[in-house]
């Protein structure tokens, strides 16, 4: 009995052994090549904000590469950060995994009352919160839709060569009085980068980038100088930003903020700020758009923009129509910042500037929802703020994901 059993795990216990083996390595090699499953997680602080990003699972631990690009998507005027919501899952999706997508909400509801300054200290103090959150980011991209790309615009200013380290000495309370030599290369180092990453693309969609006041720029007025003067004249409503749109603000003798915001001051490089980034977008609302006007969100003298009947649509892109680079302009066009105050008039400071702005190369991206059932809701439509109502603007981020993904 005990003879038979002994037969009985010897050569076909040894064989058992050898077929179990040989199944584990089988196993082992078919993993190799199987795909690595994704998922979607959204990480929060606490405060409303939050963070979205691919995370590899199927290794055992979810533990996938350390995403190496931050996304900053920026909102307008009483929006929040529910209003990129979509896009930002299509980035996150779309995208490698190398992506991190932040959507701000500091600046959300009546707090975007507060003024563009105001609004731009507030999301360059978030973003520097961020990178300490994800110290493996190496670079920077900002997407802003509406008043959101402007208070992006001056952020960027406030990061422009600063290191996060050095943010963060300042915020304790830390007094570093000798700088060594070390501290002085690190400063050369952070030359033309944002927060000390590198900049790679700055997009902005319907953004009024040459202010709220005159030239149509707000097409629900018609044109019609007595709604521009009164809507100037109540653009307290509004708060500071209201100000700052109609180019109504003039503290201490000062020009107005937008003014400011296209050349180098002595505290906030405006213009080298945004000429660091490898590549800037706007994309713009040809018709439909009741609250931007085309030619302050395509950069674009209303003599420039190209005529309706010649936009075509673009490849796939449906409601897309022109696309254009343009390169930058004669520096011999660019306008002194100690000539700004000499300039009164709506068409003076609107002419400023343009060619100040224009100085750098911009990619512009034309959008006309005429055909859509959507189409007087372009405004939001262009951002797909909300997917049931805003669902044909979904092509718009098709495309700047398409393009993004150039420079990943």
């Amino acid at each position: 009995m005990s003879s038979m059993e002994v037969q009985g795990s010897g050569p076909g216990g040894s064989m058992k052994n050898r077929e179990s083996k040989t199944r584990k390595k089988k196993k082992n090699a078919k993993s190799r090549y199987l795909p690595k499953l994704s998922c979607l997680r959204t990480e929060q602080d606490g405060k409303g904000n939050f963070d979205m990003q691919v995370q590899t699972i199927g290794d055992g631990n979810g533990d996938g590469p350390t995403p190496t690009h931050l996304v900053v998507m920026v909102n307008g005027i009483i929006g929040s950060a529910q209003n990129w919501s979509y896009a930002a899952k299509q980035f996150c999706c779309k995208c490698p995994e190398d992506l991190i997508v932040h959507c701000s909400e500091r600046n959300y509801s009546t707090l975007t009352f507060d003024g563009v300054d105001v609004m731009g200290e507030r999301l360059a103090e978030e973003v520097i919160s961020v990178i300490k959150r994800h110290p493996g980011v190496q670079k920077i991209s900002f997407i802003g839709h509406s008043l959101g790309g402007l208070v992006a615009r001056y952020a960027i200013a406030r990061l422009y060569e600063r290191d996060v380290t050095e943010a963060s000495h300042h915020a304790s309370g830390e007094c570093r009085v000798d700088e060594s030599e070390e501290d002085s290369c690190q400063k050369d180092n952070l030359k033309g980068k944002i927060a000390g990453l590198e900049p790679v693309n700055f997009i902005t969609c319907a953004t009024p980038h040459l202010g709220s006041r005159g030239h149509k720029q707000v097409p629900v007025f018609c044109g019609f100088y007595t709604l521009e003067k009164v809507a100037a004249r109540g653009s307290w409503l509004l708060g500071r930003t209201g100000k700052h749109l109609f180019l109504t603000d003039r503290n201490e003798g000062k020009p107005p903020l937008l003014l400011r915001m296209v050349s180098d001051c002595e505290d906030l490089k405006f213009l080298s700020a945004l000429q660091s980034f490898r590549r800037r977008v706007v994309y713009a609302n040809a018709r439909f758009d009741h609250i931007v006007g085309w030619s302050t969100s395509s950069l674009r003298h209303p003599k420039e923009l190209p005529k309706r009947r010649h936009l075509k649509r673009v490849d796939k892109y449906k409601h897309i129509v022109n696309v254009e680079t343009t390169k930058a302009a004669s520096s011999q066009r660019e306008v002194r910042s100690e000539n700004m105050a000499n300039k009164s008039e709506t068409t003076d400071m609107e002419e400023e500037m343009l060619r100040c702005l224009t100085t750098l190369s911009w990619e512009r991206v034309d959008v006309n929802f005429s055909r859509s059932r959507q189409r007087f809701l372009a405004h939001s439509t262009i951002q797909v703020k909300t997917y049931c109502i805003n669902s044909d603007g979904a092509e718009v981020i098709q495309h700047m994901i398409d393009n993004f993904l150039l420079l990943v």
